[in-house]
């Protein structure tokens, strides 16, 4: 069974930084990688949202609020996705998901205050 689990969010000012993790078990390392992966967050009051998603074969995509200030990795060997999260900012305060082909983790919670 497939498994996702993020970490890394907290509490943070704006202007700082974040990473955000996301570990996969449940399924082969060749399976992983052929996977479609992504970050999505809702934000209070909000509906969910695209943050960033990398399919095979292509670029990765972000919304536009994030362009150059986030980005999408993928260590293949550990089965695992980040989201570096720089120059946060108040609107970037949601409860973060990871995705992975069908498959969602629990979410992490990203607060950034002034």
């Amino acid at each position: 069974q497939v498994q996702l689990v993020e970490s890394g969010g907290g509490t943070v000012h704006v202007g700082e930084s974040l990473r955000l993790t996301c570990t996969c078990t449940g399924m082969s390392g060749f399976v992983f990688t052929q996977q479609r992966v992504g970050w999505y967050r809702r934000a209070p009051g909000k509906e969910r949202e695209m943050v960033a998603t990398n399919g095979i074969g292509s670029e990765t995509r972000y919304v536009g609020s994030v362009k150059g200030r986030f980005t999408l990795s993928r260590d293949d060997v550990r089965n695992t996705l980040y989201l570096q999260m720089n120059n946060l900012t108040s609107e970037d305060t949601a409860l973060y998901f990871c995705s992975l082909g069908t498959s969602w983790g629990q979410g992490t919670q990203v607060t950034v205050s002034a």
